[in-house]
């Protein structure tokens, strides 16, 4: 019987508050968290308009059958499909396909490789990797002057968007581009969902956000400059939210702003689930106190390997001691992270106490008499091998 992995148990991802803004496919990729202990909160960043009812890519579609493109260049596998799909409702794939047989076709990775081989047609090229990038150094190495070249976009076209710039850099080197808009997107009608877990990140209330699709990142990005909370979002991206990506296209909005982003060496929605199970746990906060081993997650605390819920005014504290392990806070300081409390510091007390009696380990928070709290920090135990 095969052994399961520590990134497969059920606990992997206990105690772990995870955004998801995926549109497609997120029930799966829910469950894939969820099973491994992970409590999700889910938002939708991006709503696909029906390829059916696309007027633009209709127009695009049959100023490709007109007139065919000297190059085609497919970006996304599903986008690729889709449009093959959306010609095939309006009667026009057999037209489609036969203006880009005579086409010189390049694909953007293998996923966009392996839809064009199933739709009966051949890449002439197509990079290692799965970046825009290398697709357009290819192009503007060899020359585009002159040439017309037809592109399958993805999403829409915003400030954080890769493609549109890809566009027009060919533009520029003399190219007549058609960009095709395939499973164009747009914000879903209600933003509330995606309001709030902008402020759950900004608030420390998330452990992760994932994102698989450049677009949703677009999405998530747009709403909050709209919202007036952009450099609050990226500072708490470059800080103690962790930004989980499926793959480079998908990172390079975020990647561009400074946020480091994490992601699988297979851009594939079961290793990224595998990788945050595998991540997540390792940039948690760990302390050893007060005889026990703690881990502070988004809205928990986990001791000893066991989640305990703890109030959000007691969570906050816990974070403010942790930020300065093993030094006294003074009760002032730690007023200050509790919103609403006033000058009173009896709120600090009440806080404190609730902190124990959540933990069950009421040695974890020292009181040192007429200064304030700390952590009680287990000693490190010297290692005569000299391996710690």
């Amino acid at each position: 019987m095969p052994v399961r992995s520590d990134e497969d148990s059920p606990a992997a991802l206990a105690g772990f508050t995870i955004g998801i803004t995926a549109a497609r496919r997120a029930e799966e990729f829910a469950t894939l968290l969820s099973r491994r202990g992970a409590t999700l909160v889910h938002a939708p960043a991006i709503r696909i308009i029906s390829l059916v009812d696309d007027t633009e890519l209709r127009k695009a579609t049959e100023s490709v059958i007109a007139s065919p493109p000297d190059i085609a260049v497919a970006t996304t596998g599903i986008g690729f499909r889709g449009w093959v799909e959306a010609a095939d409702n309006w009667g026009l794939a057999e037209p489609l396909l036969n203006a880009l047989t005579s086409s010189r076709l390049l694909a953007r990775g293998p996923k966009a490789k392996g839809a064009m081989r199933a739709a009966g047609l051949r890449e002439e090229w197509s990079p290692d990797s799965e970046s825009s990038a290398e697709v357009l150094d290819h192009l503007l190495e060899e020359g585009v002057e002159g040439k017309r070249i037809a592109v399958q976009l993805h999403g829409a076209t915003t400030e954080w968007e890769p493609i549109p710039d890809f566009c027009e850099v060919m533009r520029s080197a003399g190219a007549e581009v058609v960009p095709v808009p395939v499973y164009r997107w747009v914000p879903p009608d209600d933003r509330s969902q995606l309001d709030r877990m902008i402020e759950m990140s900004i608030n420390g209330e998330l452990d992760a956000i994932t994102f698989t699709s450049a677009p949703a990142v677009a999405s998530l990005l747009g709403r909050a400059k709209e919202t007036r909370v952009l450099e609050s979002l990226l500072n708490a991206l470059r800080g103690r939210v962790v930004p989980f990506s499926v793959g480079p296209v998908t990172a390079a909005p975020l990647e561009a702003l400074g946020v480091a982003t994490t992601q699988p060496h297979r851009a594939r929605l079961g290793a990224l689930a595998r990788h945050i199970a595998e991540e997540l746990p390792r940039r948690a906060n760990h302390l050893q106190a007060g005889g026990s081993h703690l881990s502070i997650r988004g809205s928990c605390i986990v001791v000893d390997r066991e989640v305990k819920q703890v109030p959000p005014a007691s969570l906050s504290i816990m974070r403010a001691l942790a930020r300065r392990p093993g030094a006294v806070v003074s009760r002032e300081d730690l007023l200050a992270v509790l919103p609403g409390a006033g000058g009173d510091t009896h709120a600090v007390e009440t806080a404190v106490a609730r902190l124990r009696a959540a933990l069950g380990a009421p040695k974890v928070v020292q009181t040192v008499v007429k200064r304030g709290y700390r952590l009680a920090l287990d000693p490190v135990e010297s290692d005569p091998k000299g391996d710690r």
